[in-house]
C-alpha cells in the first residue's frame, strides 16, 4: 500500500478513535458498510438505471441498485426512489431542475436561520442564481412562525417549497408545510437529510403523507454512505397526474434530471452500502439508537443550559449554542484542542458573519454510535460548558 497514504489514514483512525465528535452530519458507519463501499463494485460503469443501462456487463449491478430501491421505499414510505445522485446539494438541484423553469420562485429558510446553500440562498449557488429566492426567517427564540411563513407563502406565490433544515433543533411541522403549500399550488419538497434516522427510527414525524418529495443524504442519522435519495411520495404522484397528466411523469423528470442532466455513471459501490444501510435502519435495534440520540442531546442541551449557556434546542439530534459575538470558531477552536470537535454555526438573527459566527453546533448521532448515553453526555455537558465560560 502507498505508504503516505497509509499513515495518513492511521493518523484519521487514531483522531476518530480517541476525540469526541459531535458535528451533526458526522457518524461512523458499520464495518459492513465500509467493507462494501470497498468493493469491487466500485469497477463498473452503469449509466443509465436498472434495466436500462448504456453499458454492458450490468447483471448483477441491476440487482444490488434494484434492491437499494426497494429496501428504501420500504422504510421511507415512498412510491418510487432514486438512489443515483452523488450528495444532497445535487440531488436538490436535481428536484429543482425537473420541476422548475429558469426565473420560477423558490421558497427556503434562510441560511443564517439554519437552512440550507441549496433551498434558494441567494447569489452563489444554483438555487439562488437560477430561481428567484423568497426566504422565510425564524423568530428570536429559533423557531419557525408557520402564520409568518404562511403569509408570505401567499404573498409571493412560489412554485416550490423547501422545508429543511441543517442546523434547526426543533420537530418541523410538515403537516402545516403540506398545508400552506397547497393554498398557492407549490410543490413542497422535505430536505431530511439531517432528520432522516430519527424518521425511520419514529421519533420524528415523517414527511410522508404531507409532501410531494423527500430528499436525504444516507449518512448523518442514518449512518449510511455518503450518498443522497430522492423518493416520490403518494401525494407527489397524484400532483403530476393532475399537472401533466401522468402520475409517473415527475418520476421520469426526476430522472432524468438526475441521469443524464446533472451527473454520469452513478457510484454503483456507494448504492449497495446504501441497501447494506437500509437494512440495518430497518431494526428494532435502530430504532432503540434514534431514542437515544434524542435521549442524549435533550441531556446535553439542559447541562450546557444548566452552566448558563443560551441553547437553542432542542427537540431531535442538534443544538446551536450563542458563544458569544463571533466567538463561534475561536471556541470551535479551542474545544478542538481539548478533543471535542463542533463547528462553528450562525445563531438566529445572526450578528456577525458567516466567517465569524456567534454559535456553535453540537450532534449526538457519532458518540451514540459509540455507545454513549445520558450520564457520558451530562460529564460532556459540564466539561464544555468550562471550556466555553473560560477566558
Amino acid at each position: 500500500m502507498d505508504q503516505q497514504i497509509k499513515d495518513l489514514i492511521n493518523k484519521e483512525e487514531k483522531r476518530q478513535k480517541e476525540l469526541v465528535h459531535l458535528i451533526p452530519s458526522e457518524n461512523f458507519v458499520s464495518e459492513e458498510v465500509a467493507m462494501v463501499l470497498g468493493s469491487c463494485l466500485t469497477n463498473k460503469y452503469a449509466e443509465g438505471y436498472p434495466g436500462k443501462r448504456y453499458y454492458q456487463g450490468n447483471e448483477f449491478i441491476d440487482e444490488v441498485e434494484s434492491l437499494a430501491i426497494e429496501r428504501g421505499k420500504k422504510i421511507f414510505g415512498v412510491e418510487h426512489l432514486n438512489v443515483q445522485p452523488y450528495s444532497g446539494s445535487p440531488a436538490n438541484s436535481a428536484i429543482q431542475m425537473a420541476l422548475l423553469e429558469r426565473g420560477d420562485k423558490i421558497c427556503g429558510l434562510k441560511l443564517s436561520a439554519g437552512g440550507h446553500l441549496t433551498h434558494g440562498h441567494p447569489k452563489i449557488t444554483f438555487s439562488g442564481k437560477f430561481f428567484e429566492s423568497v426566504q422565510y426567517d425564524v423568530e428570536e427564540d429559533g423557531r419557525i412562525d408557520y402564520d409568518k411563513l404562511e403569509q408570505l407563502v401567499l404573498q409571493e406565490k412560489p412554485k416550490m417549497i423547501m422545508a429543511g433544515t441543517t442546523a434547526y433543533p426543533y420537530v418541523l411541522d410538515f403537516k402545516r408545510f403540506g398545508e400552506i403549500a397547497d393554498k398557492v399550488g407549490a410543490w413542497l419538497v422535505a430536505d431530511v437529510s439531517h432528520i432522516i434516522g430519527l424518521i425511520v427510527g419514529e421519533v420524528h414525524p415523517s414527511p410522508t403523507p404531507y409532501v410531494h418529495l423527500i430528499m436525504s443524504t444516507t449518512h448523518k442519522s442514518l449512518r449510511g454512505p455518503r450518498g443522497a435519495f430522492i423518493g416520490i411520495t403518494k401525494k407527489g404522484l397524484e400532483k403530476s397526474k393532475e399537472l401533466f397528466g401522468d402520475e409517473l411523469e415527475i418520476a421520469k423528470k426526476i430522472d432524468r434530471a438526475v441521469f443524464p442532466g446533472l451527473q454520469g455513471g452513478p457510484h454503483e459501490n456507494n448504492i449497495a452500502a446504501m441497501a447494506v444501510c437500509f437494512a440495518e435502519a430497518d431494526t428494532q435495534e435502530f430504532k432503540d439508537y434514534a431514542a437515544q440520540i434524542v435521549k442524549n442531546a435533550k441531556i446535553l442541551a439542559d447541562t450546557l443550559r444548566n452552566n448558563g449557556l443560551k441553547v437553542f434546542g432542542t427537540e431531535n439530534h442538534l443544538m446551536v449554542v450563542d458563544v458569544g459575538l463571533e466567538r463561534g470558531k475561536e471556541i470551535a477552536i479551542k474545544l478542538e484542542q481539548n478533543g471535542i470537535v463542533v463547528n462553528a454555526n450562525t445563531i438566529p438573527h445572526e450578528q456577525g458573519s458567516p466567517f465569524k459566527p456567534s454559535g456553535i453546533r453540537l450532534g449526538t448521532p457519532a458518540m451514540t454510535t459509540r455507545g454513549w448515553k445520558e450520564k457520558e453526555f451530562e460529564e460532556l455537558g459540564n466539561r464544555m460548558a468550562k471550556i466555553i465560560n473560560s477566558n
